[in-house]
């Protein structure tokens, strides 16, 4: 066996009877004495619907305001981070005609993959799935429920939008330690500021050219789970549309030290979304700075016909080979990209497609304006 391979066994085996001796200290002593279920919100099709959730201790966390300060911020942070995970309990997910009970695995997440062999009754986008805990955690532990959303293509779908975050919605300072650290800890879903024009333009490819909101939105990102309510907000508070998020897991498991590959984890969850709304085509937006095109690119070659166009805001100049070798190949299998500065060049472009209506762009640029 491989010295590496060795060594994680041997972590991995410390590190898990830590934390179950952890927990088994917390709720001995009543520092865990309310659990939640947080589920993640998911997406489907008429047959089948899938999404992941996490059992967690409570942690009493609320959205924030722009007045919060860098103190506040931190222990918001501070409290996403530093959880008590719930493993081994029993999840029942119930939609309409059918039940799936899941067990939470060692970090407390479970995964939901309800199928039917008939049809879904869909009225609307938005469907919800009623979430219970069947297993008692802690003493006088009252019913433990949640109730997830998850989108399945209902009406007047065109296309879907699947987008990264990190330096394509929002500046985060990837390629910047410090600065991302500073960002991430100290900041909020107000104090944090999207591109200039993102969410007009969003917002466009949201509605289309008919006008009316229905195209999906997926966003796939290499943050972790933790900052999964601080996205949502964060996304709701700068009016870009609401969506699925596929976020990791970071830490140390049976297979990784840290983190595992970020092009594995991107091209499995923009691939998985792929799979499952088998009859939309896509529009990708992601950046430069990591390796959004060449994901892309694997997903147009394992998706045939399925990709309509693929937007990467050019934010790492060092690259413009690779990007160019990448382009060249997309061309030549049908799939333009379009290399951008400005979303407003994103924007002019999808409304000469017809994708968005000719008025968006001046939207777009008057949002880019505002001071």
């Amino acid at each position: 066996m491989p010295i590496k391979k060795i060594s994680l066994t041997t972590l991995y085996f410390i590190k898990s009877n830590f934390s179950k001796g952890l927990l088994w200290i917390g709720l001995k002593i009543g520092l865990i004495d309310k659990v939640m279920i947080l589920p993640f919100k998911g997406f489907g099709n008429e047959n089948e619907i899938y999404f992941l959730g996490r059992v967690l201790k409570e942690r009493g966390i609320v959205n924030s305001s722009l007045e919060d300060g860098p103190w506040k911020n931190f222990k918001k942070m501070y409290k996403r981070f530093m959880s008590w995970e719930i493993p081994g309990v029993k999840i029942k997910a119930s939609f309409q005609h059918i039940e799936q009970t899941v067990i939470t695995d060692e970090e407390g997440y479970f995964c939901v993959h309800l199928k039917s062999p008939h049809p879904f009754s869909i009225d609307a986008p938005w469907q919800e799935i009623r979430l219970e805990l069947l297993d008692p955690v802690v003493k006088n532990q009252e019913q433990v429920t949640a109730v997830n959303k998850v989108f399945i293509p209902y009406k007047n779908v065109e296309y879907g939008v699947i987008s990264d975050i990190d330096d394509t919605i929002v500046p985060t300072g990837t390629t910047r330690l410090l600065t991302m650290l500073k960002t991430t800890f100290l900041g909020n879903a107000h104090t944090r500021l999207p591109f200039p024009g993102v969410a007009a333009f969003y917002q466009a490819l949201a509605k289309g050219n008919d006008g009316i909101e229905s195209n999906p939105f997926f966003y796939v990102s290499s943050s972790p789970w933790n900052l999964y309510d601080f996205l949502v907000e964060f996304l709701e508070v700068h009016s870009i549309p609401k969506g699925p998020l596929m976020l990791r897991d970071l830490g140390l498991s049976r297979e990784q030290f840290i983190a595992g590959s970020h092009w594995e984890h991107k091209l499995r969850q923009v691939e998985k979304i792929f799979e499952i709304e088998k009859n939309l085509q896509f529009i990708l937006i992601g950046d430069s700075g990591q390796h959004d095109p060449e994901i892309y690119l694997q997903v147009v070659k394992d998706f045939p016909e399925r990709v309509k166009i693929i937007y990467i805001r050019d934010i790492k100049t060092s690259r413009q080979t690779k990007l160019l070798a990448i382009e060249k190949e997309l061309k030549n299998l049908g799939v333009p990209m379009l290399l951008i500065k400005d979303t407003w060049e994103a924007a002019a472009h999808a409304a000469a497609q017809g994708w968005i209506p000719e008025a968006a762009i001046g939207q777009v640029q008057a949002a880019a304006e505002e001071p």
